[in-house]
């Protein structure tokens, strides 16, 4: 650190900024009237070069200032809630340093993009599937539609539960959790399937297999084992090629999807059971220590619902027209990247900005970057989609509506990468749930209303400093 902070030895500065009790004598010689302001005044160096309140935090907890007599002398919940009233009250004077800001570590771009087609070519497995499915009319993609839905729903919860054993620095624990949920998924998906067209046997038995690749690429996705998809995909990849040039026999097009779903589940398999052992190399259970990691399913269940919510918007999209749904899966690579550069931009922004106004400006600056950066790309792929996708083209206000789709995906992605989950989740829910009630505003109406609601969101919930801990 540097500037102010470090005037004094840091023990100095402990010692002397000791809080003293309101009502005895402070620097002036009267009694405290504001126990708080006199605590500013004291300290007023050090917060003022702070780069965040945390700072301050734990220069209150090393002077051994507990929870308890915060809520005494100052009236705050606990340290968190004291330093930022004290970084509110104080005017930053944060120094001037010659160092580059710090790079937020990520993903380049041509990474993100390529996780963005790995996404997208699964659904060459539909397109191989259509002859199979075609005796049904549009009712025999119902079963797969529903399917879909409940696999996004339950792996989104299954990734964040073993993302956050992952996050504790416990890999075997996530395997286990992914090893017990990801079949769960797979029952899930099928029984919606059946429950939606039991009497359509091939569409069903589509659906399946559709639920066991979701599950296995969770899997991978979560073990960052996703370079494996790309080989597992080339079956799909080959035969949609082959079946675009020249017609193909029956059995191809039910072979070549199984082929991809069965190598998804043994690398899913092969990678979880490889995790388990390197950490119990002779066969026994591994040690976990007790009371720490998730507590139940309910902390993962609003990344559940956001992707129920999220899914089902999509699938609005898919049906009404289909090209533009390929393009917002493709858009999830660039989608991505994006989100590291805001992450970066945020952080550029605490470090440069000198007052909690600034801060929010220069959050909204960095939001209208990224989400003019996501707008252009998406709509670069939505007009590549429609030039290899024959056919009519949507009209003007379908394009909008993806594109404001894509807004409310993006934004919600990123309040729930700053741990902000419940209001996207209850948006996105709430917003596949209009078109119900009222016929048609799936189109323009519920995006837009949607996506304005989460940019208010970010800007009042990411444009706080503690919100960047």
């Amino acid at each position: 650190m540097s500037g102010s902070l470090w005037l004094k030895d840091p023990g100095t500065v402990v010692r002397d900024t000791l809080p003293r009790v309101p009502g005895k004598p402070g620097p002036s010689g009267r009694a405290g009237a504001d126990p708080v302001g006199e605590l500013a005044d004291r300290l007023d160096d050090f917060v003022a070069a702070a780069v965040h309140p945390d700072e301050v935090a734990a220069l209150l907890e090393s002077d051994g200032l507990t929870d308890e007599q915060i809520r005494r002398r100052y009236g705050h919940e606990d340290s968190f809630a004291l330093a930022e009233e004290l970084c509110a009250r104080v005017e930053r004077r944060f120094p001037p340093s010659e160092d580059p800001p710090p790079v937020s570590a990520g993903p380049t771009l041509l990474v993100c993009l390529l996780r963005g087609l790995l996404f997208t070519l699964p659904g060459l497995g539909h397109v191989l599937a259509a002859p199979v499915l075609a005796g049904g009319g549009r009712t025999a993609y119902a079963p797969l539609l529903a399917a879909a839905l409940a696999g996004w729903a339950w792996n989104q919860a299954l990734a964040h539960r073993a993302y956050t054993w992952l996050g504790l620095g416990d890999r075997p624990a996530a395997a286990r959790a992914l090893l017990r949920g990801a079949p769960v998924g797979v029952v899930l998906g099928t029984a919606a399937a059946a429950a939606v067209a039991p009497l359509h046997v091939p569409a069903v038995l589509f659906a399946a297999g559709q639920s066991l690749y979701l599950a296995a690429a969770t899997v991978l996705l979560v073990l960052s084992r996703e370079r494996v998809l790309l080989p597992v995909l080339l079956p799909l990849v080959g035969g949609a090629l082959v079946a675009a040039l020249r017609p193909m026999p029956a059995w191809a097009h039910i072979v070549l999807p199984l082929v991809s779903v069965t190598a998804a589940a043994g690398a899913a398999a092969g990678a979880v059971a490889g995790v388990l052992r390197r950490a119990d190399p002779g066969g026994r259970r591994g040690n976990r220590r007790r009371g720490v990691g998730p507590r139940g399913l309910g902390g993962s269940m609003p990344y559940g619902l956001f992707g129920l919510g999220s899914g089902a918007l999509v699938l609005h999209v898919a049906l009404d027209a289909p090209a533009f749904a390929v393009a917002l899966t493709l858009g999830m690579g660039p989608a991505e990247w994006l989100l590291y550069r805001f992450r970066a931009d945020s952080l550029a922004g605490l470090r440069a900005c000198t007052s909690p106004g600034a801060f929010r400006i220069s959050v909204a600056a960095a939001l209208v970057r990224s989400l003019a950066g996501y707008a252009g790309a998406l709509l670069t792929l939505m007009a590549a989609a429609l030039l290899l996708w024959p056919g009519d083209g949507p009209d003007a206000s379908s394009a909008a509506g993806v594109l404001l789709l894509g807004a409310v995906l993006w934004t919600g992605l990123l309040l729930q990468a700053f741990g902000a989950v419940l209001s996207p989740a209850a948006v996105c829910c709430a917003a596949a749930l209009v078109p119900l009630l009222l016929p048609g505003s799936e189109r323009l109406i519920v995006p837009a209303g949607a996506s304005g609601v989460l940019v208010l969101l970010v800007c009042a919930q990411l444009g706080r400093i503690t919100a960047h801990r």
